[in-house]
């Protein structure tokens, strides 16, 4: 998801939780950040195994928060 985030110019972050989930923070143009939500939810990353996508928490923002996309440990 990392490299898909920043191959769509989005910024933010991205964790596995310990319930075997993941959670994150996506920004950029919504477009964008829809083409990742669609990729998050069908594809995700080769080991994934995905069987529910929610995304909650929208909002405009008037400038990034972040200066990349990242995966946090």
């Amino acid at each position: 998801s990392q490299a898909e985030g920043r191959r769509l110019g989005l910024v933010g972050w991205v964790k596995n939780t310990s319930h075997g989930t993941v959670q994150g923070q996506l920004q950029g143009p919504t477009a964008n950040v829809r083409k990742l939500q669609e990729w998050l939810r069908k594809t995700g990353s080769p080991q994934s195994c995905i069987s529910r996508a929610e995304f909650r928490n929208e909002k405009k923002i008037d400038a990034l928060e972040h200066k990349d996309f990242v995966i946090l440990k």
